[in-house]
């Protein structure tokens, strides 16, 4: 009689169609099924405990089966579970709603909910053309968008069109609106010529096209899925200095970065930047539910409140927007992060990761380490010192993660970059074991 894990399996690679991932392999695979989950561990069917290191696809910030957000979502599981949010209100997405306004960069006033970083984007870009339309005049020629190259903001046609990876996104062209695109500065080793490089193209791009351009759309700080690329100090907030001049709009996308990622609560705050717009999902719920939210200012708000007759109102909407355990889940999380000072305690890990990632540059085989708090991306080469980087068809990623994997860690590569992005709640112990299978598997990919 077949086991429930060999059953389970076998109807997976039957029924199931696996996000970004080659069904081809994935057939021949013996992949983990996932039951539960306690802490900073992920347990399978067959009962197998692994380390979670990149916190479920980056968004579980507290751990699994967080006692705090268990008991909120089940309080409000004995109210409703879902009610519609268009036309109508409940306390909890208030309640959050004000909690994210007070902790986010001064001047954020509003917050739009939605369902996940796709739509949060795509919502900010909606809401940025659809504000100049209506001032009207000619502010109304504003209609293009300003992004970077290898930037990711999501899936959605809109969100792919800000998107400059060309793996995920050149197939789609066809379908995708035009972007005004600048090189971008977020490189390894990246240096201050590279930062005014990319900040002379902007700007010349803006005296030229200003009064063209409805917003520019950037991830703070680092480019996650480009595989981990951290950008040059200051120019972040050069950016936001020449959106001011030239009135274009700062969308920054802080799905990836926000609730604590890079070392603060926002990334943005490490330059002292409030952006127009902010995309915030994720980490939002703490890992528990899909909930996203799109922030933005008072005189944006204001643009769409008219007489009824004009038209003016923001035509978007998801069934579950602001669902009430999702946002009793954010409620919950963003108190964890008040009553147990995540943030403070965040620190000496952070420093600990960097100090236990320092061993992994004296394998023959990686490039570089890129860290930004605890986002961490570590790039496998075939030759470091000639800089040649492995073929794509030689999988050298997927080769390495399925090797942590048999020691008992759980982790994702973007290409040839072994990214690790454990939960912030995660022990000094398991940090440093984590680095360790790291390395371990490392090295026997690359045999």
């Amino acid at each position: 009689m077949a086991s429930r894990s060999h059953r389970l399996r076998q109807d997976d690679k039957r029924y199931v169609w696996h996000p970004f991932t080659q069904m081809a392999d994935w057939l021949h695979e013996r992949h983990p099924i996932i039951e539960r989950g306690e802490g900073s561990v992920l347990i399978d069917v067959d009962g197998r405990r692994y380390l979670d290191g990149v916190s479920s696809l980056w968004v579980t910030v507290h751990g699994h089966r967080k006692q705090a957000i268990d008991r909120a979502i089940r309080a409000q599981l004995g109210k409703v579970a879902h009610t519609s949010f268009l036309g109508l209100s409940h306390p909890l997405a208030i309640e959050l709603a004000k909690a994210l306004v007070r902790i986010t960069p001064d001047g954020l006033a509003k917050v739009f909910y939605s369902d996940n970083g796709s739509t949060a984007v795509e919502i900010a870009l909606k809401m940025a053309f659809q504000y100049w339309q209506q001032r009207g005049g000619a502010f109304a020629r504003k209609t293009r968008f300003i992004a970077l190259e290898e930037a990711y903001h999501g899936d959605t046609v809109g969100a792919v069109s800000v998107g400059g990876i060309d793996l995920f996104h050149q197939l789609y062209r066809p379908l995708l609106f035009p972007i005004r695109r600048i090189p971008s500065p977020y490189r390894a080793p990246w240096n201050r010529r590279r930062r005014l490089d990319a900040l002379a193209r902007l700007e010349s791009m803006l005296s030229r096209h200003h009064d063209q351009v409805a917003g520019l759309v950037m991830e703070p700080l680092i480019q996650g899925a480009a595989g981990m690329l951290p950008a040059p100090s200051g120019f972040l907030k050069a950016v936001r200095s020449l959106c001011s001049q030239y009135n274009v709009l700062l969308i920054l996308d802080e799905v990836a970065t926000g609730f604590g990622r890079t070392g603060t609560m926002f990334a943005c705050e490490q330059e002292g930047v409030a952006p127009d717009l902010l995309c915030l999902a994720k980490g939002l719920t703490g890992g528990y539910l899909p909930l996203a939210a799109t922030l933005t200012t008072q005189q944006i708000f204001d643009g769409f409140c008219a007489p009824y007759g004009e038209k003016k109102a923001f035509f978007h909407g998801h069934s579950y927007t602001a669902n009430p355990l999702a946002c009793a889940a954010a409620l919950a999380s963003l108190q964890c992060f008040r009553r147990e000072q995540t943030l403070k305690r965040l620190q000496p890990k952070i420093a600990l990761l960097r100090r236990e990632l320092e061993s992994l540059r004296l394998l023959a085989h990686v490039g570089d380490i890129r860290q930004v708090g605890f986002m961490v991306g570590i790039e496998l080469m075939e030759d470091p010192k000639r800089g040649k980087a492995y073929p794509y068809e030689a999988k050298m990623g997927i080769r390495t993660i399925l090797e942590a994997r048999r020691r008992g860690l759980i982790i994702r590569p973007l290409g040839n970059v072994i990214v690790l992005m454990p939960p912030l709640s995660i022990s000094s112990k398991d940090l440093i074991r984590m680095v360790r299978i790291v390395g371990d598997a490392i090295r026997v990919a690359t045999e």
